[in-house]
């Protein structure tokens, strides 16, 4: 098990303090009226389609955001007037003991989360007509969380709510960065098992099980998304996801995958070499990547523009492409960059904000936009202090992507002759998870990143 932060040992998420958040956002922002009532459904139990098993459970975000509660079949009001905040958890079943042992009870609760009050779900009904009876006030929540219970005659909003929590989770505070680092440090020694693991590992699901079992000895037992373990030209699809290919005859394994730690996540990726040192080829790319994401630190602190960052990733891959020869020598950096050939090998954004989600809220992204080079930004604008983003630069030979660029009018810029030596290399991406400071950054991922780290692991170092 992973030591954890004195923070998360000594105290309790702090639920009040996002409701309070949130409050002053609405208020300041929306104009919603002080004597407001939030109200939010946690995630419902769901069976799986027939069957008598649940479906795994996933939390509402939201509702985990104004609560910490990972329980399912609860709920919440947070009275914005008088701070009040109360939870409902599901009542004491005595047949659901027999199968499953006493629930978390109220008393329990109160001791477990910040919260003022904890009543069974089955008070819900009156406690709201109690408070419409007291001072009828607008309630507001979340689409699909219905309220069903409440007087008809209160007004409601459905609109408002999510937009105000996801702004308030932009910036995180200091429990949540511990969260944040805890779900790093786990994830650190699960890629470190797997750099261990790679000698004797034959096909990607093998790597891909050494992970998941170290996240869980770690004590996560979820990951933050489905996790990317691609050999050989695997690793060129961004999200791939078979994960059930042999290694033999192939060169690296692209390894993106990270442990959520109580609603929490990371979002890791190294690039490995499966012989145990990267080839010619695969080192170039590798230190391409590498100056690609330094690039990128150096301009980050709280206030740049993710695009001006994005753009300094283009830019140095430029630069890269052109040293290796995959593009050629007689255009000038601008050309090139006017071009957008170096979407054809990176063709993804910089990075996104990470939380609770792995691509986490408030990013604001255009899909729309017209100009390739920004198009897959999942990030738009200046990024604030206590702000949390991914910087993952890549570069990648995906055929399905590139050969179009060679064949076309803009194939003047490419090599094909060179490309052809750097198709078995696949992809290389390197991602860590960075806190963004006033002046700076704190990089809250520590998983061995350098060629000489990964490979004296490999050959049985420390």
């Amino acid at each position: 098990m992973e030591q954890q932060e004195p923070i998360l040992r000594k105290e309790k998420y702090p639920a009040k303090v996002h409701c309070a958040k949130v409050a002053s956002y609405l208020h300041s922002k929306q104009s919603v009226s002080s004597n407001a009532v939030i109200y939010l459904e946690g995630q419902k139990t769901k069976l799986l389609e027939d069957n008598d098993e649940p479906q795994p459970f996933r939390q509402r975000r939201p509702f985990f955001y104004l609560s910490g509660c990972a329980l399912p079949d609860c709920h919440l009001t947070y009275e914005i007037s008088t701070s009040t905040l109360t939870l409902f958890i599901p009542p004491l079943d005595p047949d659901s003991v027999i199968w499953s042992g006493l629930p978390l009870l109220p008393p329990e609760a109160l001791k477990k989360y910040d919260i003022d009050a904890c009543l069974p779900s089955t008070d819900l009904p009156s406690h709201l007509s109690k408070l419409a009876q007291k001072d009828p006030k607008p309630y507001l929540y979340v689409k699909g969380s219905v309220l069903t219970e409440h007087p008809p005659s209160l007004p409601t909003d459905s609109e408002l709510l999510q937009p105000a929590i996801n702004n308030c989770r932009v910036t995180k505070d200091a429990y949540e960065i511990a969260l944040l680092r805890h779900a790093n440090a786990i994830s650190t020694r699960a890629h470190t098992a797997v750099l261990r693991a790679i000698p004797s590992a034959r096909h990607e699901q093998d790597l891909e099980a050494t992970f998941i079992a170290s996240c869980i000895s770690s004590g996560a037992k979820h990951q933050a998304y489905h996790g990317i373990f691609g050999s050989g030209e695997n690793a060129a699809t961004l999200h791939y996801q078979h994960n059930d290919q042999p290694l033999d005859g192939r060169r690296n394994i692209l390894v993106d995958a990270g442990a959520e730690y109580e609603c929490y996540c990371s979002d890791v990726t190294r690039t490995m070499p499966l012989s145990g040192s990267f080839d010619p080829e695969s080192a170039n790319v590798y230190k391409l990547v590498a100056e690609m994401q330094e690039a990128a630190f150096a301009m980050l602190k709280a206030g740049v523009r993710w695009e001006d960052l994005h753009l300094r990733a283009h830019e140095v891959a430029i630069s890269g492409l052109q040293r290796l020869g995959v593009l050629r020598a007689g255009f000038s950096a601008e050309e090139l960059l006017q071009s957008r050939v170096s979407t054809a090998f990176f063709p993804h954004g910089l990075g996104h904000y990470l939380g609770m989600d792995t691509h986490d809220t408030g990013g604001n992204p255009d899909y729309g936009d017209q100009d390739l080079l920004f198009r897959y930004l999942r990030i738009r604008g200046g990024i604030p202090e206590g702000g949390v983003v991914t910087v993952e630069p890549g570069v990648y030979f995906c055929r399905f992507i590139v050969e179009p660029w060679i064949k076309g009018e803009k194939g003047k810029f490419i090599d094909a002759g060179v490309v052809e030596r750097y198709w078995a290399v696949g992809g290389v991406r390197i991602e860590d998870d960075v806190l963004v400071t006033k002046d700076g950054y704190e990089n809250l991922t520590t998983a061995p990143k350098t060629i000489e780290e990964m490979e004296k692991i490999m050959k049985g170092g420390v």
